[in-house]
């Protein structure tokens, strides 16, 4: 369990990187499903669009999930 928790934010910054190229190439990815978002915070001044997919952070998490139980 401690593995799982562990491997959520490996997940979430591998989703992010492959997902903003993807996403900002201009493709979908298919099966991936990569959707863009915007992030607007006016107090600081920050409006930027962000991109994500759910299947692609699935996919990621099980990745890292796997590399760090296998190194226990």
């Amino acid at each position: 369990m401690v593995v799982f928790f562990k491997a959520l934010p490996f997940g979430i910054f591998l989703t992010l990187i492959i997902a903003l190229f993807m996403g900002s190439g201009g493709t979908s990815g298919g099966v991936l499903a990569i959707f863009p978002f915007n992030v607007t915070i006016p107090e600081i001044g920050i409006d930027m669009t962000l991109y994500w997919s759910w299947n692609l952070f699935l996919a990621s998490t099980a990745l890292a999930f796997a590399i760090l139980f296998l190194m226990d």
